[in-house]
C-alpha cells in the first residue's frame, strides 16, 4: 500500500540517479547538493578543465530556487492549493525542460558555454525544489539528495544495537533504520542506474527523472485524504 514513508525513497532515487548523470553529462556538475561543487570548481580552476562558470553559479542559483520555492509555497496557500502536488510539478517542469535541452544541445564539449551552464543551472533549480520540498512537507524523513548524515546515523544506530541497548531505545534505532535504509538503497540504485544509463544513452538519460516526478504525481493525485493530509 502507498504510504508517506515511500515517498522519500521515490525522490531519493531521483536525488541520486539526477546528480550522477549530471556528473557525468554536465562536466563534473553536482546538480543535486552544493558542497561538491566548491571541491570540483577549485579543481577545474586548478587544472584548467571546462565547467566552472555553472558551478560557480551553482550555489546561488540553488538559493535563489528556493527562495522562489518558498515564495511560491505562499501564494499556493493564500489560494488553498496544494502545495505538494504544484511543486512536484514544478519540479517535472523543470526536469523535462533539462532534458530537453541536454537531448537537443548536448553532450556538452565546452562546459562554460551558455547553453551548457543553462542546462546545468536548470537541473540545479530543481533539486533545490526537491531538497526544499523535502525540507517543508518530509522533515522527519531523511534526505533525499545528499546520504552523509543518513549514512552515519545509521551506523550509530547499528552499533548501538550490537553493543545493546534497552527496549524503548531499540524501538526508537528500530524505526529511525526502517525509514533511513530504504532512502539510502534507492539513492544507490538511483547512482547506478544514473551511471549505467548514461554509459549506453548518453543525454537522453535525462528522460527518466521527470517520468518518475510524473508518475509519483499522478500516485499521489489518486491518493487517499488522509496521505495529502499526511503531508
Amino acid at each position: 500500500m502507498w504510504n508517506k514513508k515511500w515517498i522519500p525513497a521515490v525522490l531519493g532515487f531521483n536525488g541520486g540517479y539526477v546528480d550522477t548523470a549530471g556528473f557525468l553529462a554536465l562536466n563534473g556538475l553536482f546538480t543535486g547538493h552544493v558542497t561538491g561543487n566548491f571541491a570540483t570548481l577549485g579543481a577545474a580552476l586548478v587544472s584548467g578543465s571546462t565547467g566552472t562558470i555553472d558551478k560557480a553559479l551553482a550555489l546561488p542559483v540553488f538559493c535563489l530556487a528556493i527562495v522562489l520555492c518558498r515564495l511560491f509555497r505562499h501564494l499556493l496557500v493564500r489560494n488553498n492549493i496544494d502545495v505538494f502536488s504544484r511543486m512536484l510539478l514544478v519540479k517535472f517542469i523543470l526536469l523535462s525542460l533539462g532534458a530537453t535541452l541536454a537531448i537537443h544541445y548536448g553532450p556538452f564539449v565546452d562546459g562554460n558555454a551558455l547553453i551548457a551552464v543553462f542546462t546545468g543551472l536548470i537541473f540545479v533549480a530543481a533539486m533545490a525544489l526537491q531538497n526544499a520540498v523535502h525540507k517543508v512537507h518530509l522533515s522527519t524523513a531523511p534526505p533525499s539528495t545528499v546520504m552523509t548524515m543518513t549514512v552515519t546515523q545509521v551506523m550509530l544506530d547499528i552499533t548501538d544495537l550490537l553493543h545493546g541497548v534497552d527496549g524503548e531505545q531499540k524501538t526508537l534505532i528500530y524505526g529511525r533504520l526502517k525509514n533511513m535504509i530504504p532512502v539510502i538503497i534507492t539513492f544507490a540504485i538511483g547512482c547506478a542506474s544514473g551511471a549505467a544509463v548514461f554509459n549506453f544513452l548518453q543525454m537522453w538519460c535525462f528522460v527518466l527523472p521527470p517520468i518518475v516526478v510524473i508518475l509519483l504525481l499522478m500516485i499521489y493525485n489518486s491518493s487517499d485524504t488522509q496521505l495529502k493530509q499526511a503531508i
